[in-house]
């Protein structure tokens, strides 16, 4: 069992209300500096939240730097992924056009940039022009700073469920890296493709962590701790395994089902208690869970038939 389960199980349950990222931001950035990995990261994180919304934050950061390790604990990443047209390959528009003197310029537009208005650090998704011998365009990741000249934050509209997570539509106008911030490898299969699962696992772990903690304090049935502690234990082992291994992502599909299954008795659970602000927010957030839940029945999907394939 993974260290930081016991933790959840023995910790204080007393917490905090959070309002805002500023409230947040410091106890996950203390607590991830002393962590160790990126699944404590976001089962700590997840137990110290306050409201789904915050669970969700921590697991997103935490997945982060799981994806990219050497990501600093102290500075707020985000994914720029997303653009007008959607996620896919084909949908970015996003330019880096690389110099003679080294390094690039970007030039693109992001939108539904997670944490964007409030992030230190980007991880900017563009295509580079083919190499030679190459037919299409190549997506590379590039790190850039916040506060980079060309760079624009834009803070969009909150969104129905998780409203105190913000979100960024993030305008680059010939911003310059240098050739060291473009991360190696093809940014759709090193980058984008995995951190979809990783996002998933880490998400759902800090989420659950959070329910740990409100079981706990709510004094729910021991029942419902056990399961919760079970779905945890899988999923941090997931949360680092093989990100493009085909029995990684029949079994995560197994884990998210079990975590929705957690999810739902939660919600009855809380019912009976609809003045209480937690089962408000928890009615509001539940939304969240099915998001992007198509994608992941067809990564389920494509993942038995490389098993069946190769049988």
């Amino acid at each position: 069992m993974h260290p930081a389960i016991d933790v959840c199980l023995r910790a204080p349950t007393a917490v905090p209300d959070r309002d805002s990222v500023a409230d947040w931001w410091p106890r996950w950035r203390d607590g991830a500096a002393r962590a160790e990995g990126s699944a404590a990261q976001a089962l700590l994180g997840g137990f110290d939240a306050d409201r789904v919304g915050w669970a969700f934050a921590a697991g997103y950061q935490a997945a982060l730097r799981a994806l990219l390790p050497e990501l600093p604990p102290g500075r707020v990443a985000a994914f720029c992924v997303t653009e007008d047209a959607g996620n896919r390959p084909r949908d970015i528009r996003t330019r880096i056009t690389p110099l003679a003197a080294g390094g690039a310029t970007i030039d693109g537009s992001k939108r539904w940039t997670t944490l964007g208005p409030e992030s230190s650090e980007l991880l900017v998704v563009g295509a580079m022009p083919p190499q030679a011998g190459e037919t299409r365009p190549q997506l590379r990741v590039a790190r850039v700073q916040v506060g980079s000249p060309g760079l624009q934050l834009l803070p969009m509209p909150e969104t129905r469920f998780v409203p105190e997570v913000p979100h960024a539509r993030v305008q680059l106008d010939d911003v310059h890296v240098d050739a060291a911030a473009l991360l190696a490898g093809d940014g759709y299969e090193r980058y984008v493709k995995p951190f979809r699962s990783i996002e998933d696992a880490h998400v759902t772990l800090a989420v659950l962590a959070y329910l740990l903690r409100e079981a706990r304090q709510r004094a729910w049935p021991h029942g419902v701790a056990e399961r919760l502690c079970a779905a945890m234990a899988l999923l941090a082992d997931l949360a680092t395994a093989p990100a493009d291994a085909p029995a990684v992502h029949v079994t995560l599909a197994g884990a998210l089902s079990q975590a929705h299954a957690l999810y739902e008795e939660a919600g009855r659970l809380w019912a009976p208690h609809a003045q209480d602000p937690a089962a408000q927010r928890w009615q509001r957030d539940a939304a969240l869970f099915a998001v992007a839940s198509s994608a992941r029945a067809q990564r389920a999907t494509r993942a038995w038939e490389r098993l069946q394939s190769t049988a």
